[in-house]
């Protein structure tokens, strides 16, 4: 999908190490744009030179380097940005690669943790909203669809919230699904949720002789 992307210059592309590709990378510094990725273990290269860092802010090194591997030196011609970090919170240490040699080091790793926020978003998208699949591919059909199940997650909060209702968001959205089409006041249907939750339950089991 990298290969259909038009970059544009002077905007971050923040990238996870699956997409380590130098070859992609280079055409992204070619566009006057910036990106950041995180580095394999067995990435190979040499120091240039060494600048100074906070190491109480939990930077470890940031480093201007050349790449040594007999096929990426010539995917990507220029000298990299490589930076090290080691992370309190997780206790990990993050190695980062970067085209940009004017921001702070700092500011680097936190685009980088920007990006997670957002991978961390549409894991949560994955995990509550009831999206099996997209109807559309355009932009504004998937933005739509999105848009019109966080209305419906965010309206069933409110639901839970006034009724005052000790079942989760999941089964509640579980108890709408089924009962859709019934025209039923919204109390009483949540009032019966047991029953309904029992009901939800036997029918996913399979029929042995069926």
């Amino acid at each position: 999908l990298m290969d259909q992307l038009t970059f544009e210059a002077g905007a971050f592309y923040l990238l996870d190490r699956g997409y380590l590709d130098f070859a992609r990378l280079y055409r992204i510094h070619q566009s006057l744009a910036f990106f950041v990725t995180r580095a394999k273990s067995n990435f190979q290269f040499r120091r240039l030179c060494s600048h100074r860092v906070d190491k109480s802010r939990g930077l470890q090194c940031d480093q201007t380097i050349g790449l040594t591997g007999p096929h990426v030196r010539k995917d990507y011609l220029q000298p990299l940005r490589r930076i090290r970090y080691f992370d309190p919170e997780h206790q990990q240490r993050l190695v980062f690669l970067t085209n940009n040699f004017l921001l702070p080091a700092l500011t680097i790793t936190e685009l980088y943790r920007c990006r997670w926020q957002v991978e961390l978003f549409f894991r949560w998208i994955k995990q509550h909203l009831r999206i099996k699949a997209f109807y559309g591919t355009s932009l504004n059909a998937v933005r739509t669809q999105i848009w019109v199940a966080l209305s419906v997650y965010v309206l069933m909060a409110i639901v839970k919230k006034r009724l005052q209702l000790d079942h989760s968001l999941y089964t509640m959205l579980q108890i709408l699904s089924v009962r859709l089409f019934e025209k039923t006041p919204i109390l009483q249907a949540f009032s019966s949720i047991d029953a309904t939750e029992q009901e939800l339950t036997a029918t996913k089991q399979l029929n042995l002789f069926d």
